[in-house]
């Protein structure tokens, strides 16, 4: 079984109002790259991969013009993916869905949430991801309310052999500090912001508290948009959003080998997953902000990992046109799991 998570930057720019492909000359939201060079290296990445499934994050938007699902299946249908069916769970309004791509010859899929709602003025504990959160995140014994601006991804995976699992498909995000008046304002509103995303990441872990109770083989995929040591914030608040998600080593806790690497080894060479160029530095900054985590059920099933990274995997390096697909598709690199299912 090959699993992929893969966040495409500004996916949904790249489909028009009836859900099809614009696959033109014009810029796409890519810099300096046009919508039809994106859409032709996205299509060879996706066919590289040859996945079963592919939690795409930043998929194409639904909302009252677009479809992101139609969208998905759409672009299956162009690039003649085996992964042409599509499911999301609840949408959302940053343009930047979470969806899963899937071959229906190989799983039988289905949205499947968590949790009660928790009505508008919130609930404690860990309520359906649509929903908000009644926490303390400042210790003023005064309940914040939190929500997701990416409500995560729970599906319900059965494979062809009848092997059951749970997949959660996440996008955690810390807004930029907009509005800020001056340096010692954006401090406070970026502050603010980062105790909102642990929130969201204690929201998540405790519903993957709440599988690995029941005993629910459980994979963790997406961009967590955070990492141990790369936060200026870390020393603040003593962990990452990674290292929450992830919990204590031992039966409870899930597995991502970049990560342990990462938690292992805070300074020198690490794997990453994205490449972004620091106009300000002239600079291109690398980061592991993508994982796919799973419980120690899974990992029993001779679980491997592999990241598409066009300079760091030697595959993709001796491949000229795989390796420039790989930068002009994205500024973010696939995550691939090979296990057996």
């Amino acid at each position: 079984m090959r699993i992929a998570t893969y966040n495409v930057e500004w996916f949904a720019a790249l489909f028009d109002d009836d859900n099809r492909l614009f696959d033109d000359g014009a810029w796409s939201a890519r810099w300096n790259i046009t919508r039809g060079e994106q859409t032709a290296a996205l299509g060879h990445v996706f066919r590289a991969l040859d996945a079963d499934a592919v939690m795409v994050i930043e998929a194409p938007d639904t909302s009252r013009k677009q479809n992101g699902v139609a969208a998905l299946v759409h672009f299956a249908e162009v690039f003649g993916l085996r992964a042409r069916a599509a499911v999301m769970g609840f949408a959302n309004d940053t343009q930047q869905e979470i969806a899963l791509l899937y071959d229906p010859d190989v799983l039988r899929v289905q949205h499947a949430p968590n949790g009660n709602p928790s009505g508008p003025d919130g609930a404690r504990g860990a309520p359906r991801f649509d929903g908000v959160l009644r926490i303390d995140l400042d210790v003023d014994a005064v309940e914040d309310q939190v929500v997701f601006s990416k409500p995560p991804l729970e599906l319900s995976v059965e494979t062809r052999g009848g092997f059951v699992f749970h997949m959660i498909g996440v996008h955690l995000k810390s807004k930029a500090p907009h509005g800020a008046r001056n340096e010692r304002d954006a401090m406070r509103i970026a502050i603010a912001n980062r105790r909102k995303q642990l929130a969201q990441a204690i929201w998540l872990r405790r519903r993957i508290e709440a599988h690995l109770d029941a005993g629910t083989p459980l994979m963790v995929l997406g961009d967590l948009n955070d990492g141990p040591g790369l936060d200026s914030f870390e020393d603040l608040f003593g962990r990452s959003s990674v290292e929450i998600v992830l919990g204590e080593e031992g039966p409870r806790g899930l597995y991502d080998p970049h990560a342990a690497v990462a938690l292992r080894q805070r300074v020198g060479a690490q794997p990453s997953t994205s490449r972004f160029f620091i106009r300000p530095e002239g600079r291109y900054l690398q980061a592991l902000l993508d994982y796919i985590m799973l419980s120690p059920d899974l990992r029993a099933h001779n679980p491997r990992w592999r990241i598409f990274h066009p300079m760091d995997d030697p595959e993709c390096w001796t491949d000229p046109v795989l390796r420039d697909a790989l930068i002009y598709a994205s500024d973010h690199f696939p995550v691939l799991l090979t296990i057996d299912l």
